[in-house]
């Protein structure tokens, strides 16, 4: 019997197979066992980090391996006028650290340590400028710190920041900030080196951006940008030169799409999203169908050619209110 005769006489269609996801195993054990994490000042790398802490009028606190990796740390406490914030950090918000300074104020302790890093002056904090500024607030004459003699932790750390995820102004502005520094103080390595601790390529084009104009929309441009932009193979200098570039042409297509969105509201529509509409008819790639791994279809000098061009024969009379409940329901949050 045929199957198109099963299914006229009422047999019962075939399940679909059940996918089941493999589970990941635990990993394999690493790291020192427990009785094995301790460290003296015996060893080279504490010594040097507790000559440099006593040095800043501080005190070697105790010192171990990490469960990791099982590097050198030490726990210490310094004058907090001798640790400051790394410069590409985002900027403090004095809302935030005044809530800090509140917290610790009405929990009697101060018990999260920052990572301090040591460099000519004195110490680094990759992650913690507002806890240095609530510290101050508060009247602390010391902080806890935990110390590492791996300066490029400074730039890597910015990663492990899952728990509160910066917005995207935050987050590239710190990534060009980063990637600013890292050109002075390596200006023969190359961009894509420091993939890692960029995270994103857009971020620095963005970020670039957003130096120039701090009210910058940068999330409507951030998904277009993710399909194109790619960390470059050349040294940092160059590379920071040609992202200042792409910024200035990204900023005129923001005027130019600003102008648009004039109009529309001009006609009546007040939306919050009818920038991002204006940027979504515009994008070259907006159909483009892409796989994960694919090189980008076209380069950056490409799309944003298509894209200014696209900006100018852009209709605001064609856009409907349609446009903008699509567009309010996938839009991500401002940065």
């Amino acid at each position: 019997m045929s199957p198109a005769k099963k299914r006229a006489e009422g047999a019962a269609p075939r399940a679909p197979k059940k996918t089941t996801r493999r589970k990941r195993g635990p990993a394999e054990p690493r790291g020192p066992e427990a009785r094995e994490a301790e460290l003296t000042r015996e060893d080279e790398h504490v010594a040097a980090l507790a000559e440099k802490v006593e040095k800043a009028k501080g005190a070697v606190l105790g010192a171990y391996r990490d469960p990791y990796a099982g590097l050198p740390l030490v726990l210490a406490s310094l004058p907090l006028g001798a640790v400051d914030a790394t410069p590409f950090q985002r900027d403090l918000s004095r809302t935030h650290a005044q809530r800090l300074a509140d917290a610790i104020g009405a929990s009697g302790l101060f018990l999260d340590p920052v990572i301090a890093i040591p460099t000519r002056e004195g110490f680094w904090s990759p992650n913690g400028r507002h806890r240095l500024a609530a510290a101050k607030q508060l009247g602390l004459r010391a902080i806890t710190a935990l110390l590492t003699d791996d300066p490029g932790l400074a730039y890597r750390i910015l990663a492990l920041n899952t728990e509160k995820a910066h917005n995207l102004r935050d987050r590239a502005l710190e990534v060009i900030r980063m990637a600013r520094s890292l050109a002075k103080a390596e200006p023969r390595s190359k961009e894509s080196e420091h993939a890692v601790s960029f995270e994103s390529p857009a971020f620095l084009t963005l970020g670039a951006a957003y130096e120039k104009r701090d009210r910058f929309a940068g999330s409507a441009y951030n998904s277009m940008l993710r399909r194109i932009d790619r960390f470059m193979d050349t040294a940092l200098p160059a590379a920071l030169r040609q992202r200042e570039q792409w910024a200035v042409r990204i900023l005129d297509i923001d005027d130019r799409v600003a102008a648009h969105v004039k109009t529309l509201q001009e006609h009546g529509m007040k939306s919050p999203y009818l920038r991002q509409v204006v940027v979504a008819r515009c994008n070259p790639v907006r159909w483009i169908p892409s796989k994960k791994g694919e090189k980008p279809p076209m380069t950056m000098a490409e799309l944003l050619t298509r894209m200014t061009a696209n900006v100018r024969k852009f209709d605001p009379s064609k856009v409907r209110a349609q446009d903008l409940a699509f567009v309010a329901a996938v839009a991500p949050d401002e940065g």
